[in-house]
């Protein structure tokens, strides 16, 4: 058994971070690897009560080799994980000691010798307390290969007086171009300017420049993209490899029993909602598992779905506080709390997603076939949606009134614009293809993927 390498794998706590860091996980997994997996006690909590009773036995036949683990994030119970400057700033005082801790005490028991970190990119840090076990490892892009090549520049940015250390614009240009080979960057766009006040940004920017000074440390750098869907950013930064598209897989086995990781459990409802629904008809509306809307935003949203006169599946979260519109009764969709996306969207009944555009559900959409109408929230879901319309050209976007608002006369206009566009629908079918033979055996993120397992067994 000793000779089974012990992964110790550390997403950002986040549920679009634990997503791919989990699918990654269970692949790793399969290939005859154990993996300890470390979630934040807040996050841990969340993914073990999400489990239904039937999972328990199935959890445990996999304790052998997914170990679910936590440590402290450093914040008071009744902190807000969702401010991020302060959640930063949290993480970087207090997680290192207690990673250490976690590591030096399972080691003292004899139970697992980790011999190797994988760390999501935000998290790079970890692998200095790697170092101090001799452990080597690896980071891993839960988001585009752009963020990260944009993150990797960081340092370079403030170099040359694009920015200044607070993350803030100095130069007077709108739009950068990061490397020759990508396309032109809107300052404004960049991640941790869109994420909360300008002191939360100017704390996450610190805390990425201090992952930044760790990057080095891993021998490989992984990313949950493809070269199709970004060879600018792959060639301006080789050592970054392609392993996606990370997808879920629903195995025959277990039928639908969810998948580790989720803060939610899913409805599995609404799969059988689909199957009575025509195929390409239905509007799938989700927009992850932070955005928030105000009441008059959510009224416009409710009753465009309604004009559009389509079936549609609208998941909107546990808590959710708003009233529905007085017209929204009797409207044609199904509501759900949280879906099994990858299965959502691989149903022939949908007909497009509208999406806040987190990297996960673009990468769930691409390799679907599914257009996109983009509605991004925050951080680099703004970079994405361009990407998804202007790159790609497999969506559109929403225009605002001028109130800031998706008015629901936009939102059934671009329905319909989208859906007529056989061109939108041909160019979806064609990424698909491309993407999905990158993970059959054989195809370039199934080598790259494949060349790590053999490097983690050696």
């Amino acid at each position: 058994m000793s000779n089974i390498p012990v992964v110790l794998v550390l997403p950002y706590p986040a549920q679009g971070h634990v997503n791919p860091l989990m699918i990654l996980s269970q692949k790793l997994v399969k290939n005859g690897c154990k993996v300890v997996f470390v979630n934040t006690e807040f996050d841990h909590k969340r993914v073990v009560s999400s489990f239904g009773d039937q999972e328990h036995s199935r959890k445990h036949e996999e304790e052998s080799v997914m170990k679910l683990v936590s440590v402290p994030d450093g914040l008071g119970a009744d902190d807000d994980r969702n401010d991020f400057g302060k959640l930063c700033d949290a993480l970087q005082n207090s997680m290192p000691k207690e990673l250490e801790k976690l590591i030096h005490n399972m080691h003292l028991k004899g139970e697992n010798k980790i011999s190797f970190i994988v760390a999501d990119l935000f998290m790079a840090w970890a692998l200095d307390v790697g170092k101090k076990f001799g452990m080597k490892g690896a980071i891993v892009g839960p988001a585009s290969a752009t963020t990260f090549a944009l993150t990797y520049s960081i340092p370079s940015l403030i170099h040359d007086g694009t920015l200044d250390s607070d993350g803030l614009r100095l130069t007077t240009k709108e739009t950068i171009q990061i490397s020759s080979s990508m396309a032109e960057m809107n300052i404004g766009d960049f991640f941790w300017l869109n994420i909360g006040d300008i002191i939360s940004s100017k704390m996450i920017f610190q805390y990425l420049i201090h992952c930044c000074q760790s990057l080095n440390l891993a021998e490989w750098w992984l990313c949950n993209t493809t070269h199709e869907l970004e060879p600018g950013a792959l060639s301006f930064v080789p050592k970054i490899l392609p392993i996606g598209p990370l997808l879920r897989s629903y195995d025959s086995k277990i039928g639908t029993t969810k998948a580790i990781g989720q803060y939610w459990e899913e409805d599995l409802s609404c799969i059988n909602w689909l199957d009575e629904q025509h195929h390409g008809t239905v509007l799938y509306v989700a927009f992850g598992s932070i955005t928030l809307f105000d009441q008059n935003q959510f009224n416009e949203l409710a009753l465009g779905l309604v004009l559009t006169n389509r079936p549609f599946l609208w998941v909107i979260r546990e808590g959710n506080k708003m009233e529905y519109p007085t017209e929204f009764k009797g409207h044609k969709g199904k509501i759900v709390s949280w879906a099994p996306q990858q299965k959502v969207l691989s149903h022939p009944a949908i007909a497009c997603f509208v999406t806040h555009c987190g990297w996960n559900s673009t990468m769930e959409g691409l390799s679907n076939g599914v257009p996109f109408l983009c509605w991004p929230y925050f951080a680099e879901q703004i970079q994405n949606g361009r990407y998804i319309c202007d790159e790609l050209k497999v969506g559109l976007g929403f225009d605002k009134d001028k109130n800031g608002v998706v008015s629901c006369e936009e939102l059934k206009l671009k329905v319909e614009q989208l859906l007529s566009d056989e061109n939108v629908k041909s160019r979806s079918f064609e990424l698909k293809e491309k993407l999905m033979n990158n993970i059959v055996k054989g195809g370039e993120s199934w080598e790259n993927l494949n060349r790590f397992v053999k490097w983690l067994k050696e």
